[in-house]
């Protein structure tokens, strides 16, 4: 299991957990897919947003190992602003690729795009300064 170093390991001050200290003996825990609802609590919604804005400053819009990622926390994204940068998609796989969607997360998590500096590229690929 690959260890996402300087990734934070949690929400600071909460129990929201990011992160695992290590591989589970039986195999990771398979990703699937949850339903977020309208009426989350507001400590739920902050610890959306940091785990979102973490895996932007770690990965950005690249694909990446799930490796030491909390299988919870990434299923609340699975689909939406956290897709399969592979296929076949093994969902019970610490080296399974994914990547950020940054369409959806500005759709769901506006806020959270703010803090990064988007660098969209040109459809005739000229680099304008």
């Amino acid at each position: 299991m690959l260890k996402h170093r300087g990734f934070p390991s949690r929400l600071a001050g909460t129990d929201y957990q990011f992160t695992l200290r290590r591989a589970n003996k039986a195999g990771a825990t398979p990703l699937k897919a949850r339903a977020r609802y309208a009426d989350r609590k507001p400590a739920d919604r902050r610890a959306d947003a940091a785990f979102l804005e973490a895996v932007l400053e770690h990965f950005g819009d690249q694909p990446f190992e799930r490796g030491n990622l909390d299988a919870g926390r990434l299923s609340w994204f699975l689909g939406r602003e956290i897709v399969p940068a592979q296929e076949p998609f093994d969902p019970a796989s610490y080296e399974a690729l994914l990547r950020a969607d940054l369409t959806a997360i500005q759709i769901s998590f506006p806020d959270v795009l703010d803090n990064f500096e988007i660098v969209e590229d040109d459809d005739n690929g000229a680099d304008w300064a």
